[in-house]
Order: C-alpha cells, then sequence, then structure tokens
C-alpha cells in the first residue's frame, strides 16, 4: 500500500532568479528559470509561484501564478517569470512537479525574505549569469 510506493528524490533540478542585464541590479525587473541539470529532458513540466510575508506590518500575499512546459531539454533552462525586486522582502516560493523515467517527481523552492540578494550569487549554468540558486 503506502509503503509500495516509492519516494523519489528530486535531484539536478534548480530554481534561479537572475538580474536582469540591461537594469541596475538595485531596479525593478529580475527573471525566474527552471535549471534542468540532468542529462535527459523532463515533462509535463508545472511551475506554481507565489509570494507571502509582511510589508509595512500587513500580511501580503501574491496571486498564484502558473505555468506549464511540456518539455525542458537536458542540460538547459527555461524562463519561468519576471519577478519584481520589491517582492524580495517576502518570502518567494516556486512549486515544480515534472515527469521523469515514467515517475511524477515533485518539489518546493523556498527563497526565504531576504535571500534574493547580491551576497548569495552564484553562476547559473547554461545562461552565464549570476543570480541566486536553489536545487
Amino acid at each position: 500500500m503506502k509503503k509500495d510506493i516509492p519516494q523519489l528524490k528530486v535531484e539536478d533540478i534548480a530554481i534561479a532568479i537572475v538580474p536582469r542585464e540591461e537594469e541596475p541590479i538595485e531596479e525593478d525587473l529580475w527573471d525566474s528559470y527552471i535549471v534542468n541539470l540532468k542529462e535527459a529532458p523532463i515533462s509535463s513540466v508545472l511551475v506554481n509561484s507565489k509570494g507571502y510575508g509582511k510589508l509595512e506590518g500587513e500580511k501580503v500575499r501574491t496571486t498564484v501564478l502558473r505555468h506549464f512546459f511540456e518539455e525542458i531539454g537536458p542540460q538547459s533552462c527555461v524562463q519561468i517569470e519576471p519577478i519584481q525586486s520589491k517582492l524580495f522582502d517576502l518570502t518567494n516560493e516556486y512549486w515544480v512537479s515534472f515527469m521523469f523515467d515514467d515517475y511524477m517527481f515533485d518539489k518546493k523552492y523556498v527563497f526565504v525574505k531576504g535571500s534574493i540578494d547580491e551576497m548569495h550569487f552564484t553562476n547559473i549554468p547554461f545562461i552565464n549569469k549570476k543570480g541566486v540558486m536553489i536545487k
């Protein structure tokens, strides 16, 4: 029964948030990406994104956005959506589900308040830009 269902772990999939090159780092729009570090494609990829927390003492929840990608090739990344820098004062969550090897995987990637910052920058594979990435 429940013990017979395999509990496979998501590996080699990441979410990255990168500042737009044409705008200064402090400016408004950044881009979020899903990064497939696997040697094979993933399919039926669904990404839900939302933000939540407190701004100026009031609870705030952003709209839940949903994005679907039929397939993301091996060793590649796909832009999910733009994100405004003023939302970095909230917790930003990306819930990803996808098919790989005839199994459905899902994982929640959470950028806590203040984590999207230049001091946490790393090299983002396949786009050759600096940004914040969670594997």
